[in-house]
């Protein structure tokens, strides 16, 4: 949202108008614009050609249109059109988590491939006018943020060509019944109308410890203590963060890649893990250049609506 915005839609700052199209018009073109600029930095960090991506998983909770974005982001990329395409929609924060579960299981089952995981957020869709009957949305402003990331998924690295960074390990999601309602968004004509449960980080606090454990057993991992890991979590907020951290009683510099992220992006929803990681391979180089000691093995963790969990164990490489 900006001055320009509501300059060219002053709609959008009026309460009870239909503005769901004016929404999508914006978002629409933002994502697929945020989406493709990440894109191309990713695969020019890479170094191989556009050629080679032989799969897209695109995700965003932040546009609705046929055809999908996911479309839309192979054609403004150039991508082959035989390029095998996914969307996730409306996954919410665990978004990007998820679109690296499923980037990983299609990497390990087509021998060869290389997997582009885009992912594109804006929060237009959801902004409603400041009113002093809904204090709430303020932090809601504060909290969340726009944005776009991407990353590369294969197996296989070719020696001395790619630079691999994460070994995705093994996967897992699961939901918490009768929670549908914690994180809840729907489609108006006044656009998504979105709320977060007050209990949400209590809810996330009770459930996570038996996911974690459910992650790591019958893993390289097994019995390992917490803080013997890393830990790439997504920064659904301040309170999240803390409740995780004290529930698992993690040092406080276990979150810092999370923390940092939240600080410097906001929650950028599925966006945000993937800005973590990237604190994490900066902070790695930093440790390995000092000779500090540094976690191989860790989890990347979102909390998403459903409630929904995912988690992926992962081996740092960068180290």
């Amino acid at each position: 949202m900006s001055e320009e915005i509501l300059k060219n839609y002053p709609e959008l700052a009026t309460e009870g108008l239909p503005t769901v199209k004016q929404r999508l018009d914006i978002s629409n073109k933002a994502v697929t614009q945020m989406a493709t600029d990440a894109s191309l930095s990713c695969i020019k960090a890479w170094g191989r050609p556009l050629s080679s991506i032989t799969h897209l998983v695109y995700v965003s909770s932040s546009e609705a249109r046929f055809p999908g974005g996911d479309l839309h982001l192979a054609r403004g990329l150039g991508l082959n059109p035989d390029v095998r395409r996914v969307m996730l929609a409306f996954t919410g924060c665990s978004g990007g988590v998820a679109g690296l579960r499923v980037a990983k299981d299609l990497a390990e089952n087509n021998p060869g491939s290389r997997v582009l995981l885009a992912t594109s957020e804006t929060t237009i869709v959801g902004f409603r006018p400041p009113s002093a009957q809904r204090p709430y949305d303020l932090v809601g402003v504060a909290l969340f943020g726009d944005g776009a990331g991407a990353v590369i998924l294969g197996a296989d690295p070719v020696p001395g060509a790619e630079n691999p960074l994460f070994e995705l390990s093994s996967s897992i999601q699961q939901y918490l019944p009768n929670t549908e309602k914690t994180i809840d968004g729907r489609l108006t004509e006044e656009g998504i109308k979105f709320q977060l449960g007050r209990e949400l980080p209590q809810v996330i606090e009770t459930h996570v410890e038996e996911f974690c454990k459910k992650m790591l057993k019958d893993t390289v991992c097994s019995g390992a203590e917490y803080n013997d890991l890393f830990w790439a979590v997504h920064p659904g907020g301040p309170a999240i963060l803390s409740k995780v951290e004290g529930r698992l009683g993690l040092k406080p510099d276990k979150l810092s890649a999370s923390r940092d992220a939240l600080r410097d992006y906001g929650n950028a929803s599925s966006n945000t893990i993937v800005y973590v990681l990237e604190n994490m391979v900066v902070e790695s180089k930093r440790k390995r250049e000092k000779g500090e000691e540094y976690s191989e093995w860790g989890l990347i963790l979102a909390f998403g609506p459903g409630i929904t969990f995912e988690g992926i164990l992962a081996k740092n490489l960068v180290c």
